[in-house]
């Protein structure tokens, strides 16, 4: 795959994650006071780790032709930890 294909891939995955989150974010809003804590708490760990793969995403589109496969492993685990952490917030808000 292209660092551009890759790229692209990247930021469709963030966009969807941008857009789960938003919507536990209203789901939280909307909820009582202890669950609120715990949503809370959920979503700061998915904007982190969503921030951390974005960092990784920008990374990766100013790294060179050649240099974008060796940072490649580090975006790897970032989404990997991500979708661990929306699997696990998902399985809190729905």
């Amino acid at each position: 795959m292209s660092r551009d294909a890759y790229v692209e891939k990247l930021k469709g995955q963030i966009d969807q994650w941008n857009a789960q989150i938003d919507q536990w974010e209203a789901k939280a809003k909307q909820s009582e006071a202890d669950a609120k804590i715990a949503y809370d708490r959920q979503l700061a760990d998915l904007r982190e780790k969503r921030n951390h793969a974005q960092q990784k995403l920008g990374e990766i589109q100013s790294a060179g032709d050649r240099a974008w496969e060796d940072l490649k492993s580090g975006v790897e685990k970032a989404v990997a930890d991500m979708k661990a952490s929306i699997e696990r917030a998902s399985s809190q808000f729905e």
